[in-house]
Order: structure tokens, then sequence, then C-alpha cells
């Protein structure tokens, strides 16, 4: 039987820190909640605003896949492993923490904000090899189809990740609607609603609002409004 979970874009954690307004799908930092969590294995989706010429210090992580998607502006990177590079919107980055990196994030503009979604998940593998991937993604392969942005394959579409996991981002007009079929068994959707309006096999998601869809092997997408949205297929299991 298909299971359902609908996170409304008002329920989610917030904190607000002057230079970091954050939003937390998941429970983070200061915010728990019990029944929020994690799904599957996504354990954080953080979506971000960062002032003008202010950011993260040095801190670090070990064994997760931490993707990061600039909405708008955006943002300086800097590693261990040697990586200085800046992420622009339209670019997605994805650092396997493995056995254990440190690294700093940035809005280098000094009159702009840059915002975000920064995306946890548990790997597949532990004590990797610490890795750093960015890429620009080809936006015209979102208009009203699901363009893959990240996979578990070196070879394939978008960047890859070690995790059964592959994420699209689209970008629907109005009236129009598309199925979206699981690549592997036993995997679910979690779809973020990131502006406009849709309905996923029924559900109405407004801007910020999120569904998970577990035992399931297939979902529909239809916009109400014109929408841009990231649909997530995730292992259940972690």
């Amino acid at each position: 039987m298909k299971n359902t979970v609908l996170h409304k874009a008002d329920s989610r954690g917030h904190a607000d820190h002057g230079w970091l307004n954050a939003h937390h799908s998941f429970s983070f930092g200061s915010w728990f909640n019990p029944n929020r969590v994690q799904f599957g294995a996504l354990r954080v989706l953080n979506d971000d605003t960062i002032a003008a010429g202010m950011g993260f210090g040095t801190h670090g992580h070990d064994n997760m896949e931490i993707i990061t998607i600039p909405l708008e502006g955006d943002l300086a990177h800097k590693d261990s492993m040697g990586n200085t590079e800046t992420i622009k919107t339209g670019d997605i980055q994805v650092m396997s923490a493995g056995t254990g990196v440190q690294h700093s994030e940035f809005n280098p503009n000094d009159d702009m904000r840059t915002k975000l979604f920064q995306i946890w998940l548990f790997p597949n593998k532990q004590n990797v090899t610490p890795r750093y991937q960015q890429i620009t993604l080809d936006n015209s392969l979102q208009k009203n189809d699901f363009a893959q942005i990240l996979s578990p394959n070196v070879d394939d579409e978008g960047v890859w990740i070690h995790q059964d996991a592959w994420f699209y981002l689209s970008d629907f007009d109005a009236k129009f609607s598309k199925e979206l079929t699981l690549k592997k068994e036993g995997n679910g959707f979690y779809i973020m609603n990131i502006e406009g309006e849709i309905e996923v096999d029924g559900e109405k998601l407004e801007t910020r609002d999120a569904i998970g869809i577990s035992n399931a092997s297939e979902i529909e997408i239809k916009a109400t409004k014109n929408s841009k949205f990231l649909v997530m297929e995730i292992p259940m299991k972690n």
C-alpha cells in the first residue's frame, strides 16, 4: 500500500541567525522533531538564505553525501581536498565526505543574497575517500521533463554519489503533467516544490511544500501553475 507524508512549508523548522535564514525539512541544529528525522536515506534538506558577504566558517563532515543546489546567487567553496570553487545558480555540487573533510562556504557577493538547498544523504559505503564534483546544468532539459541531475553512476547524467539515488529538476508549464517511474525497487520519492503549484498523485503542493511517497512504483506530477520542483528518488533503507 502506498504511503504518503505531507510536509507543508510552514511546518519546517526555522532559524534566523541574521546572516543566515534557514528552513529545515528534517531535524537539524536546535530544531528537533521526532517525526521529522529523515525520509529513508534523506537526512537533511535545508533551504538556506545567506546574506551578502556572509557564510559558514570551516567545519567538518564525515560519512555523508552532501549535495548543494544554488537557487539564487553564488556560493564560494573551499575544502581540505584543495578545491577552491564558486558554485553559481544553475550548478550542482556534491561532496562525498567519507573518511572526513573540512570545508567553508561563503556568499562572495557584497550586494546580493544567496539562496540554496543543501541536502545530506546517508551513503551506501562507509569511509570512502572524500571527493568533490561540480557541474553546470542544462536548464533547457528541465522544461516539461524530469532532467536527471544526480545518480549512482559515474557515466550517467548529472553528478554521482555513493547511494542508489536519482535526483531530477523540472520546470513545468501550467496544466502539463508527466509520470515518473522508480529506477530501483524499494526506493521512495521525495518531492520539494520550489515555486508555483503542483499536484503529486492528486495532492496539492504550493511553494516550498514537500511530499514523501513510498511503496509506489511511479508517480504523476501535474502543474496547476508554472512550477519548478525537485524530485529525489531515495532508498527507504539506509
